[in-house]
């Protein structure tokens, strides 16, 4: 005969206090739904960015965003597996596995590779881009032209008051060929240069793109500076059209050699990048093994962030070493390219 009130036994603990044996189930399926939970929302945005990657989009806000920082989604996707075996669902298990080698397999270089010809270049020249900040990093930038001598240099975000000092006479010695456009401390940019150039019409834009033939000892390079809005909210069809605008550029090129430089906005995981890529342009960056070297934000860069600026060559252009150069007042790392210039 059964007596009692029907509750479950009470497991007695040495100092005489219970606990319901029930209890203990409830608790660990709650915890293994809280694990489940996280390793679902972790997988949400780690999935999201990816599914774009994959369908060669850079999709509405916020994915191009985290797009740019792809590679840094291993540690969501990370910590997705880590909840996901906690909760013990085997399904999710799977789904950040996946996720895990799908990052994996993007965080590649993007383009083909190179190989160093063997012929002596007629020319080899030093090329430096540099985002100042809103002309803050103006002091910055002439210490690293004292110290790197750059044959050629893109500048974006020149202010009035960088303009004017770019254009003294201690500039001048060096860099005795200058090329001005913009009006502002975001939209005005400038081309140095130590070779003779002549100015071509800019690529269109928010923030002034301009660009020039340099002559090179005598082999004609294109040089254009690039700097398309970034993709803000509401100011994504802008960001598009303008690398739309880069990448025609690009593609009308010919057989001319070509040098696109600057501040981006974008990583070889936004679509609008590669198609200028997938003209045959080729990242300097990539070619020298320096493809995930983050140029933004300076505080984290170069071991955190994204690289978002570039220096992009055509054919008859060889990178040999690139290196990435503080400037201080600017949130960019500057980028300076070593190029054999082939005939």
């Amino acid at each position: 005969m059964r007596t009692g009130s029907g509750r479950p036994p009470e497991h007695r603990t040495p100092d005489g206090s219970g606990t319901s044996r029930g209890a203990r189930p409830a608790r660990r399926g709650g915890a293994r739904r809280t694990a489940a939970t996280l390793s679902v929302l972790l997988l949400l945005v780690c999935t999201a960015p990816l599914v774009a990657r994959i369908a060669d989009t850079d999709g509405p806000t916020p994915l191009p965003y985290l797009l740019a920082f792809l590679p840094w989604l291993l540690v969501p996707g990370w910590l997705a597996l880590f909840f996901a075996v906690l909760a013990r669902r085997l399904l999710l298990v799977g789904w950040a596995l996946a996720a895990l080698g799908t990052i994996a397999w993007y965080l590649q270089p993007y383009g083909p590779s190179q190989t160093l010809p063997e012929a002596e270049p007629p020319a080899q020249i030093r090329v430096l881009t540099a985002n100042l900040r809103h002309g803050q990093a103006l002091d910055a930038l002439l210490a690293a032209l004292r110290e790197e001598r750059p044959h050629l240099v893109s500048v974006q975000e020149c202010d009035a008051e960088c303009a004017r000092r770019l254009r003294g006479s201690t500039v001048r010695d060096e860099h005795p060929y200058q090329l001005f456009a913009g009006d502002g401390a975001a939209a005005g940019s400038a081309i140095l240069s130590t070779y003779p150039l002549s100015a071509r019409p800019r690529v269109p834009g928010t923030l002034a793109m301009p660009g020039a033939v340099v002559d090179v000892r005598g082999l004609p390079v294109r040089f254009q500076v690039a700097h398309p809005m970034p993709p803000e909210p509401f100011r994504l069809d802008t960001w598009r059209r303008e690398l739309a605008a880069l990448r025609t550029f690009a593609a009308d090129r010919g057989d001319a050699r070509t040098i696109i430089a600057g501040d981006f906005h974008a990583t070889q995981d936004h679509a609008a990048f590669r198609a200028i890529v997938d003209t045959g342009m080729r990242d300097a960056t990539r070619l020298v093994g320096r493809s995930r070297t983050a140029t933004w934000p300076a505080p984290l860069a170069p071991r955190l962030g994204a690289q978002i600026d570039h220096v992009l060559v055509s054919r008859h252009l060889v990178p040999v070493t690139a290196r990435f150069v503080p400037l201080e007042g600017s949130d960019h790392l500057a980028v300076l390219v070593e190029l054999r210039v082939y005939e």
